[in-house]
Parts: structure tokens; C-alpha cells; sequence
């Protein structure tokens, strides 16, 4: 655990900018293309409600260490009848002192957020 504002010095980090004194950790999470689609796709991820325009592949934030963490991944499209379903995904982090790595999986139907490792 560190001290908050320690890890969002990091580069490539995205702070946690929500109301937290306490400890944090590091979350890094994996965002997977959705497989063999046409459908042009933008990937976002949420924070405890906060929500963020990614890229493809490894983002990390900085998260609570002292409480659960609501986490949520979703691809979004304004492609033609594809724009109201939208694959997403979520998990509630358990409070913890380490690092923690996830993956995200899309499928036509949804998705599905798991730990690496």
C-alpha cells in the first residue's frame, strides 16, 4: 500500500480522483479487442462510477487499497443497429494491499472482467 498520490506520479498511471485519503494500489487491466468484429468499438472503463475513454491493451489506475473498488469495462459503438448492444462487464475488488491485474473477455452477448495470474 502507498500513500495516496504516490502511485499517480507514476507515468501512464490514471489517478484515482474521487474522495479516498486512505492507502492505494495499483490496478492494471487488460482491454481485449473484441474478436473478429466489423463493428467499429471504443473501450471504456469505470471506476466506482467514474467512467474513462481507453485504448486497446494494458491501462492501469490507481484504486483504494482500504475498500471494495467497482470496476466495469465496456466497447461502445454509434455503428447502425449495433449501438444498443454493446458488450460490457464488472467485478468488485475486495479491499487489498496488492497490485492487482485483470483481463477483460467480449463476447456478441457480453463480456466478462477476470484476475491474470
Amino acid at each position: 500500500m502507498t500513500e495516496p498520490t504516490d502511485l499517480a506520479k507514476l507515468p501512464g498511471v490514471i489517478p484515482y480522483v474521487d474522495n479516498h485519503d486512505g492507502p492505494r494500489r495499483l490496478l492494471t487491466i487488460e482491454i481485449r479487442p473484441f474478436p473478429s468484429s466489423m463493428v467499429p468499438y471504443a473501450p471504456f472503463v469505470s471506476i466506482d462510477g467514474r467512467q474513462f475513454v481507453v485504448s486497446w491493451g494494458a491501462v492501469t489506475f490507481e484504486i483504494p487499497a482500504d475498500r471494495n473498488v467497482h470496476v466495469s469495462a465496456h466497447l461502445h459503438t454509434n455503428y447502425g443497429s449495433q449501438a444498443a448492444a454493446t458488450p460490457f462487464a464488472s467485478i468488485v475488488l475486495a479491499p487489498h494491499q496488492e497490485p492487482v491485474r485483470l483481463t477483460t473477455q467480449f463476447t456478441g452477448k457480453g463480456g466478462s472482467i477476470f484476475p491474470v495470474g
